[in-house]
């Protein structure tokens, strides 16, 4: 006996009524969710005035040159520090790690020097020697040998009591580590002196700039990169280009041989893993009776020098294993979805006929990448500003642990006349840290949330406009009854208008609760990892599950939001009613929703997956030389997979971008389709406006699915 398993279709609505009027996306409409519309223009315009107030109260020098004890700027021209560039350490033992370091606030004089020293001395050697000439220029300007002694000059700190070899990085003089060996040495030596002649380990110094050697290492690498980047761009940049080319061609050809493109695609993707599988299981066999091969990845730690990690075989046993789980995984999804794949290739074949019709969709991704980069640039602009804002504030230092005056504001210019240096000698008044005790600077943090909360909005506001004006483009195409001559002219631009005109204030709404829920997905994610120490085993399960259930609210409300943009760019109305109405279209299909909405994404991902990989693989064997023709010009490199990578990424995103506009044609054709099964019924007062191959296997589907539903 059967078993109903469908809900009622009252229960989400009635279906759409016959409208002989009705030809497509409707002109004749009014301004929706305006009280929305005003608010986002009044966000606007407060971004702007935001952006202003940080502009005019931040200072971006304060990000890009070190400041010395006095609060002055190394390297500024203009300054007589123009040609100081880099910030010098008293003592750096009294630092406590790199970050106090970096944050300008370690309890030592800093001086902008021209170079790092580069040898090892002490102030009580080199006085009155001939080495005196190389140790003053690490002295305060204008100081003069014998105008105090020793003991003075050490309290008053007018000079380093000390200089270890150092070089720059961050703009700031760092000791020279190298490691050899296992040994950690400065200069080819573990032993130095410090002020007062005492011999100390290297690994002192190593405490007080703990991770330093790291960061020089990245700095190494970053440098090796960018040259990297520097000899390749051009060979980068043509890859690009190929997958363009091919993205565009794929979709072009989608339209006479979806079928067998498709198919092709599907057996392409599980060959080229099946073959990565063969080769990553050949090389961990080759590996495996080499001596040294043996060693784990957590033996060697982290290295700038990825090819080492290819002579070892647990990461070819790795890669292995990744690639056989993708490929079952693939695999059991083509098993489970045989029967809905021939439904999803006729809706990606009559989504190319919408493309070719109207090619300037393909475009579209211009203008939102231009948009976005707008967005991004003008938050992250303004992030940089309010975090530069303030003046300078100055902090008493001193040598003596139990000055009562210690970390107390100062004045610098009034510092001399109290009696802060009396009761604590060699005490000093030092730049510490940019701030103020304004308003403006007391809410800097609230300023920052806003910042990231706007330009959330922003980015989605950007998103929804993308989205609906390409469904208003494709809807056009839909409900052309004689295509393509039925199509109106520039539908794109009319679409776009529609749009801006009339339903900002719609697509506002939508993008204002999307950004709340990121915005809440965002604090979630600082409290986890503020929590991330925490014993508290409660905290951390009912923080884990906020995380997931905020994911899927996030990722609900996209798919909602994106049928509902279809619906306003189709109907006109407001985001709510046009919520309401693409939800329960969708309820009222939800067999043919199970049937199509993760298989045409899925096979989607796929032709992704295989135009970045053939560029990839073609990027592999260029960059490592294996190409006879061109070997000679291709350049030599640090590091290949530097420009590997980048291409690799780069393709996808390009391929991304022009499957986005294919993955919304589909949608849009999908909730036409529903609605012209509801309006018409074939006949010829009422005929259908999709083509009649897709009737008939969007027909067969439902049958299929619906005998597979009943039992």
């Amino acid at each position: 006996m059967a078993r109903k398993t469908d809900v009622p279709s009252i229960y989400y609505g009635e279906p759409r009524k016959f409208d002989p009027n009705f030809r497509g996306p409707v002109h004749n409409r009014s301004c929706t969710d305006v009280v929305c519309c005003i608010i986002f223009i009044i966000v606007i315009l407060g971004y702007i005035a935001l952006g202003t107030v940080a502009w005019i109260h931040g200072d971006p020098r304060k990000v890009v040159y070190p400041t010395d004890s006095h609060g002055q700027f190394c390297g500024q021209q203009g300054t007589p520090n123009a040609n100081k560039a880099i910030l010098f350490y008293f003592n750096m033992l009294k630092c406590a790690n790199p970050a106090v370091l970096i944050n300008l606030q370690c309890p030592t004089t800093q001086l902008c020097v021209s170079k790092c020293p580069d040898r090892f001395a002490t102030l009580l050697d080199a006085w009155n020697t001939r080495n005196w000439e190389y140790y003053e220029q690490f002295c305060k300007p204008g100081f003069k040998i014998g105008s105090k002694s020793v003991g003075d000059v050490l309290r008053d700190e007018d000079c380093p009591a000390m200089i270890v070899p150092s070089r720059p990085f961050l703009q700031r003089c760092f000791p020279d580590f190298i490691t050899k060996n296992g040994t950690l040495t400065v200069a080819n030596q573990t032993i130095f002196k410090d002020g007062a002649n005492n011999k100390r380990s290297v690994n002192d110094l190593k405490v007080a700039a703990k991770g330093i050697s790291s960061l020089l290492n990245a700095k190494e690498l970053g440098m090796r990169i960018f040259e990297d980047y520097a000899n390749s761009w051009d060979w980068i940049l043509i890859g690009l280009v190929i997958t363009m080319v091919v993205s565009l061609l794929f979709i072009l050809l989608l339209r006479y041989t979806a079928g067998v493109l498709l198919w092709l695609i599907i057996f392409g993707v599980i060959a080229a893993i099946g073959y990565g599988i063969f080769h990553c299981y050949w090389e961990y066999s080759t590996l495996s009776g080499k001596p040294g091969a043996n060693v784990t990845i957590s033996d060697i730690g982290f290295q700038t020098d990825f090819s080492i990690y290819l002579k070892l075989s647990q990461t070819w046993f790795i890669f292995m294993i990744s690639l056989s789980v993708i490929e079952v995984i693939i695999v059991i999804m083509l098993i489970f979805l045989r029967t809905r794949l021939r439904i999803a290739i006729a809706l990606l074949k009559e989504g190319s006929k919408a493309i070719s019709y109207i090619m300037s969709t393909l475009f579209y991704p211009v203008i939102t990448f231009f948009l976005l980069a707008l967005c991004i640039a003008y938050g992250a602009v303004t992030a940089v500003f309010l975090a530069s804002s303030g003046n300078a504030v100055y902090k008493v230092t001193s040598t003596d642990d139990k000055c009562m005056y210690a970390n107390l504001t100062c004045n610098p210019k009034t510092f001399s006349q109290t009696n802060i240096t009396r009761v604590c000698p060699g005490s000093q008044c030092m730049f510490a840290f940019y701030g103020g005790e304004s308003v403006y600077h007391r809410y800097i943090l609230v300023l920052h949330l806003c910042n990231l909360f706007v330009f959330l909005w922003l980015v989605n506001f950007t998103i929804a406009l993308g989205q609906c004006t390409l469904a208003g483009a494709f809807a056009s195409y839909y409900w052309a009854l004689k295509k393509p001559h039925d199509i109106p002219s520039c539908p794109l631009y009319s679409s776009f208008s529609r749009a801006i005109r009339y339903h900002t204030g719609s697509l506002a709404f939508g993008s204002l609760i999307l950004a709340v829920v990121q915005m809440v997905r965002l604090v979630l994610e600082y409290l986890d990892h503020k929590l991330k120490g925490s014993q508290n085993a409660c905290a951390r399960f009912l923080l884990c599950c906020l995380k997931c259930c905020f994911w899927c609210l996030e990722h609900f409300i996209k798919f909602i939001n994106r049928n509902a943009y279809i619906m306003i760019a189709i109907y006109g109305k407001n985001f709510c009613t046009s919520s309401k109405d693409a939800f329960f279209l969708l309820m009222r299909n939800v067999i043919r929703v199970a049937v199509l909405d993760k298989v045409t994404d899925f096979l989607l991902f796929l032709g992704k997956l295989l135009i970045s990989g053939s560029v990839g693989v073609l990027a592999f064997f260029l960059f490592t030389r294996k190409i006879p023709v061109i070997q000679e010009e291709v350049p030599s490199l640090n590091y290949y997979w530097v420009p590997l990578v980048t291409v690799i990424f780069g393709s996808y995103m390009i391929a991304h971008g022009f499957f986005n506009v294919y993955s919304m044609c589909v949608d849009t054709l999908f909730l036409c389709f529903c609605e012209d099964l509801e309006r018409n019924d074939g006949s010829s007062s009422r005929p259908y406006y999709m083509s009649p191959g897709l009737h008939k296997i969007l027909r067969k589907g439902d049958e299929g699915a619906k005998l597979c539903a009943s039992s």
